[in-house]
């Protein structure tokens, strides 16, 4: 048996909460890949060496990925409106707070408050999806918001490059974080407020208890599998570059693959959601982890060219199995506790991408890249067979 269902809002409900939901996830995830871009620039103001760049990005994306969880607790004491609008600002904060920067400890400190701020938006955002839309509808408008955050992945960090061109880069992030300002005000005012199904908790509790042992499994098996497909897209990602340099590929070449990896990851968050609500999320998950596998394999025997020409499809079934794992969330989960679900869930998978590349560089450096990404795929296709068991918890959505 399935969750209940949260009652879904009115037109207008759905349009303003998926208009937020994705303005939020393209702003935050823009920001969050805004590190890359300002790195360079970092390291010839500050003297900064490689191991203090790397401090850069963790402290921004571990404090992303440590404090979704508290931010699940604070929207259930506040509300979401609240905390994801305040969230949106203190990212913003952070941003504004790196143009007066003087060093690396204040730095790290100004960082530090932008992961904070961006640790409210993928649990609340997500859960907001899940009020408003329900059934098929719901994995759909969740695919379309995972896609969103691509979006702003590609349009900040280029918007952020077009603008150091003509302003010195500490007015540049002063003037994008004050973008943070801007939005946190609008998603305060249009976010909307769903009734309160806390008050419910207890009765929920009691129907998960009457659901027996498919209510116990279903949750932890489903992050089981987004652990496992955010760790091999991590580590897939780490080794890509040396297998296409030792194929002949110019920096430009694999800049190129890994942009073609991305267009493809992209498409997939949206497609592949589709997919899901077309043919259910274990079929979906079997054909993405399947994909995923083949062409992982596929890749290392291919000369160049081939290899990139098959790399978009790779990107799409890559990417593509988070957005049906996320959409499944809300079928597993009491409507009273999915933001709190949002919250575990999230933490698990993005926890996941930061530590698999230092244990998967370990295993490349004792057995080869090549065998590195045979033991990738081989761990990728473990997903099939716990998916099947988690087959009788997530039946058929409604329409």
């Amino acid at each position: 048996m399935t969750a209940a269902v949260a009652p879904a809002g009115t037109k207008q409900d759905e349009r303003r909460a998926l208009g937020v939901a994705c303005g939020a996830h393209a702003l935050h995830d823009g920001y969050t890949d805004l590190v890359y871009v300002m790195l360079p620039i970092w390291q010839s103001e500050f003297g900064l060496g490689f191991a203090a760049l790397g401090l850069m990005k963790t402290v921004f994306s571990g404090t992303l990925a440590g404090f979704q969880i508290p931010a699940g607790f604070l929207a259930e004491r506040f509300g979401a409106a609240v905390v994801l609008a305040l969230g949106t600002a203190l990212v913003g904060l952070g941003y504004f707070l790196v143009g007066f920067s003087n060093g690396l400890m204040f730095l790290v400190a100004a960082l530090f408050v932008g992961g904070l701020g961006a640790s409210t938006q993928h649990p609340l955002a997500s859960s907001l999806i899940a009020h408003a839309f329900a059934g098929t509808r719901s994995l759909k408008a969740l695919g379309t918001y995972n896609f969103a955050g691509d979006v702003g992945k590609m349009t900040l960090p280029a918007a952020a490059a077009l603008l150091i061109i003509v302003l010195p880069w500490r007015h540049a992030l002063m003037l994008l974080g004050g973008l943070g300002a801007v939005a946190a005000l609008a998603i305060f005012l249009m976010m909307p407020r769903f009734r309160d199904d806390h008050v419910t908790r207890d009765k929920s509790e009691a129907g998960a208890r009457a659901h027996g042992t498919v209510r116990a499994y279903g949750f932890p098996l489903l992050l089981s599998v987004g652990v496992i497909d955010s760790a091999t897209r991590m580590a897939f990602l780490t080794f890509l570059p040396f297998v296409l340099t030792a194929k002949g590929a110019s920096l430009q070449t694999v800049g190129l693959a890994l942009t073609l990896v991305f267009a493809g990851g992209a498409a997939g968050k949206l497609v592949c959601a589709f997919i899901g609500a077309r043919i259910g999320a274990v079929a979906t998950v079997w054909l993405t982890e399947a994909i995923t596998a083949v062409g992982i394999m596929a890749l290392l025997p291919l000369p160049l060219e081939a290899a990139l020409v098959l790399l978009p499809v790779v990107g799409v079934a890559l990417n593509g199995t988070s957005s049906v794992l996320y959409g499944s969330v809300p079928d597993l989960v009491e409507p009273a506790w999915r933001q709190r679900a949002f919250s575990i869930f999230y933490t698990g998978t993005i926890g996941a991408g930061a530590v698999s590349p230092a244990i998967y560089g370990l295993l490349g450096d004792a057995v080869g890249v090549s065998t590195a990404l045979v033991v990738v795929a081989a761990v990728v296709l473990v997903t099939l067979p716990i998916t099947l068991v988690l087959r009788p918890a997530l039946v058929a959505r409604p329409s």
